[in-house]
């Protein structure tokens, strides 16, 4: 099988990048794949391709963030390479942050199926499920009603796809009912690393807070610095914050104004972007991952890799995470998103109770080896055979009817 995945690729900085990365890692280890067309962003340093079996990738840097050009080159390239199955990984920021190259680059999968091929699109967030004031997008309710009407007829046209797949079983119920749709299929997000051995024991040194992301719309590090003054009052155990990531697109220089507001609080580092490679360091010298979140855009790669290496959280009780926790079975301390108290006790609640820790960790562990990124590859693999089965009797229906 020859298929092609249209993704943003590392060492791109483009959203979904590091999704993109283990998609097509778990894609190329299956004997069934013969090829992976990487329809990616242009980038001036060579993709990241140190997995086995990499030869099977054929890369293909076509495509640039807020490029009007994107559509066209897109198409081009997959009328050259001719894969049997598309898929893209997508949300609806992907293209770009401009509304035009946005929105021409979710036209892409109807655009291709007209053309013949057969598409699938992986969607992380649908538009009913975004909060447009807290994810940043708009406060003005008129320029949400806009939004809320380009984003249903960008949906209705990405549900033009062969197939839909979500990664939210309630996302699937709300498309069927809105849109009256039969395409649409849940699978779950996955976890990017199967981690065979996971010590559940601390390193030695502080205990590290670690909030992981793009910050500054809904995601805001000020509560979870707030709640670690906090604790520091009445817990003199060294406890240190680690802010792994950068601004949001939306936010532009947030993660600094924050530097300079907190310059006189020790302990807080700010790592900039984390390179793939460093990762797992990054997750493994935590004690806590915490969610300093005041809404929910999809469901959170963050938590899932918390469970790849065995983490405790810290959570809002809200939206996706929410539902994270009931069908996924994670586990977590929850806090209020606007109470920086709240989120303190939370935090406490687990440093101060060792094997609650270490209790939550290998729950989560659990959770995220249930759904490994090889299993969902798996999923996806059946769902391009089930889209050519489906081909070939609409075909055959056809012939019939002529």
């Amino acid at each position: 099988m020859k298929i092609a995945v249209v993704t943003a690729f590392p060492p791109s900085k483009v959203t979904l990048n590091e999704y993109g990365y283990h998609l097509v890692k778990n894609f190329v280890q299956k004997e069934e794949v013969s090829e992976l067309v990487l329809l990616c962003d242009k980038t001036e340093a060579p993709k990241q391709l140190d997995f086995n079996n990499s030869e099977k990738v054929t890369v293909n840097e076509c495509w640039s963030f807020n490029s009007y050009k994107t559509i066209f080159s897109i198409i081009k390239q997959a009328i050259k390479e001719k894969p049997e199955t598309i898929l893209f990984n997508l949300q609806f920021v992907k293209f770009g942050d401009k509304k035009i190259p946005a929105a021409l680059g979710l036209l892409l999968p109807m655009i291709l199926r007209l053309l013949g091929f057969k598409t699938m699109v992986l969607m992380h967030n649908i538009l009913e499920q975004v909060d447009l004031e807290s994810a940043g997008f708009t406060s003005n309710k008129i320029a949400q009603k806009v939004y809320n009407f380009i984003g249903t007829t960008l949906t209705k046209c990405i549900l033009k796809a062969n197939r839909v797949s979500v990664t939210i079983n309630k996302y699937v119920d709300v498309l069927n009912a809105k849109y009256k749709t039969k395409n649409v299929v849940l699978i779950p997000h996955g976890t990017f690393e199967s981690v065979k051995e996971v010590n559940f024991n601390l390193p030695a040194g502080p205990k590290k807070i670690m909030a992981f992301g793009k910050f500054g719309t809904y995601k805001k590090v000020e509560i979870l610095i707030e709640a670690i003054i906090e604790i520091r009052k009445n817990n003199k155990e060294a406890i240190e914050v680690v802010i792994a990531g950068t601004d949001s697109p939306n936010t532009p220089g947030y993660l600094q104004s924050v530097k300079e507001k907190y310059a006189h609080v020790e302990g807080i580092t700010f790592t900039g972007y984390v390179e793939e490679n460093d990762v797992e360091r990054i997750f493994t010298e935590s004690a806590i991952v915490a969610f300093p979140y005041t809404s929910t855009t999809g469901s959170s790669g963050v938590l899932h890799q918390a469970g790849s290496y065995g983490k405790a959280v810290v959570m809002p009780d809200l939206g996706d995470l929410a539902l994270l926790v009931e069908e996924e079975g994670y586990k977590g301390e929850f806090f209020n998103p606007t109470s920086s108290t709240s989120l303190a006790k939370a935090i406490a609640t687990i440093l101060e109770d060792e094997n609650y820790r270490k209790k939550i960790a290998k729950t989560n562990f659990q959770a995220a080896s249930a759904l490994s990124m090889d299993k969902i590859v798996d999923l996806y693999l059946n769902e391009f055979h089930q889209i050519k089965a489906q081909n070939a009797i609409e075909k055959d229906s056809l012939v019939e009817y002529i």
